[in-house]
């Protein structure tokens, strides 16, 4: 553990990045030449979940050992798994580390439920989560590659926590920037963040106009991609104050 200190997230910047599709955002980081900012496999825990967006903050896991992992570690407070749950900061994303493991679970609803009454913004792992019923109905946005239901200590324990790691094959450093929504997962690095956002929230607009003409009728060519055309249109419709189409 480094200690590093947590960095929470600017309002106006969240509010930016809500406007924004997960998608999106992997592209702006792909125009700057990060491929691997998707954390591919992942999916929600409940369709329709709010979006996932906050600094990260890690936990990671290793393989199980029977001379050091049981159901007795999760009754002491040096358990680093329950500091983890104790000590993520509010505003922040949880993300656990189990190298794609299924064999156990890494949080049940309990555990959700202590985060979501702390605050912290959501969690997401690279293995699954039990009692998922129970951890939907908490409310906090939650990603998982698929439910899993043995006790934790059974194939998982955990080594340290905000430090970096690895989480679906994506490189996360605390205080990267999560963002989850119904495509998935992305991971911006933090000293991107403002201006990725900045960027992919004019994108989102500028696809609101072109959506608009494509419902009535017009042809993709010469409108999207955008084109020299296209974002004289975009503009002007922006500064006519985005009147709709007669």
């Amino acid at each position: 553990m480094n200690g590093e200190a947590f960095v929470a997230l600017a309002d106006e910047t969240r509010a930016r990045l809500a406007r924004c599709g997960a998608a999106t955002l992997a592209n702006a980081l792909l125009k700057r030449g990060l491929r691997n900012a998707f954390l591919l496999g992942l999916q929600a825990v409940a369709p329709g979940q709010p979006a996932l967006i906050g600094p990260a903050w890690t936990l990671r896991f290793i393989p199980a050992r029977e001379d050091k992992d049981s159901m007795a570690l999760y009754a002491r407070d040096d358990s680093l798994h329950r500091r983890a749950i104790e000590e993520c900061p509010a505003g922040a994303v949880l993300v656990m580390s189990t190298g794609n493991d299924l064999r156990a679970s890494c949080m049940g609803d309990m555990m959700a439920l202590r985060l979501k009454v702390r605050g912290v913004a959501g969690v997401v792992s690279d293995g699954g989560y039990r009692d998922t019923p129970g951890i939907v109905a908490t409310g906090l946005a939650c990603f998982q590659r698929a439910p899993s239901g043995p006790a934790t200590p059974i194939a998982l324990h955990p080594v340290e926590f905000n430090t970096p790691i690895g989480c679906a094959g994506v490189a996360i450093y605390p205080n990267d920037v999560i963002v989850g929504d119904a495509e998935g997962v992305v991971a911006i690095p933090r000293h991107l963040v403002e201006e990725i956002a900045a960027e992919c929230e004019n994108i989102a607009d500028f696809e609101t106009f072109v959506a608009m003409h494509i419902r009535a009728g017009r042809s993709i060519f010469g409108l999207f991609p955008a084109t020299p055309q296209s974002t004289q249109e975009y503009q002007r419709w922006v500064a006519d104050g985005r009147p709709t189409l007669n």
